[in-house]
């Protein structure tokens, strides 16, 4: 679990609200306000996609095509089945 939280940009999501929540508490609510809690929950939804997708990952499930980690996936991937057709072909020439 610390791998996840360190890892991914959920620990600095977190601060970034404590310093956020701070700042706008007695500060009346604007516009700017407004878009700044809206980036802050951005930022959270993000960081907590890039948990999942290292979970599923790690489990060996598919992640999606627009995540970070499908290219290590995808790379992964091909690499192993490099590896199958060359052990294919030397199982043939024996």
């Amino acid at each position: 679990m610390r791998n996840y939280v360190f890892a991914s940009g959920l620990f600095s999501a977190v601060s970034s609200g404590i310093a956020l929540l701070r700042g706008t508490r007695d500060a009346p609510i604007t516009w700017r306000a407004v878009l700044a809690w809206a980036s802050w929950g951005i930022t959270v939804a993000l960081a907590i996609g890039a948990i999942v997708d290292m979970r599923r990952d790690e489990r060996g499930e598919l992640v999606a095509v627009d995540s970070p980690v499908a290219a290590t996936q995808f790379k992964r991937e091909k690499k192993a089945l490099k590896a199958q057709q060359k052990a294919e072909r030397k199982a043939r020439n024996l």
